[in-house]
């Protein structure tokens, strides 16, 4: 399985983010080891998606970074 997921930030921003582990990826960002959001702590998971598909879910992911997907998350997902 592959998931896709949003946190929720310290400053009220979003980082959205893909993995095949999702429980470890996200105590990594928990915990501060990932340096994109290690000085925006603390985060909460706001969404998260599974995937079959590899591809679909990074498909997913990116779609989710352009102008149209922030409207989209914005209105059906946070």
């Amino acid at each position: 399985m592959y998931y896709v997921y949003i946190l929720k930030l310290r400053d009220d921003t979003y980082y959205m983010g893909y993995s095949s582990e999702l429980k470890s990826r996200i105590k990594n960002h928990v915990q501060g080891n990932v340096p994109q959001t290690r000085s925006l702590r603390p985060l909460t998971l706001v969404f998260y998606a599974v995937f079959e598909s590899k591809l679909k879910a990074l498909h997913f992911e990116q779609y989710l970074k352009t102008g149209s997907g922030f409207a989209f998350r914005n209105k059906h997902l946070i």
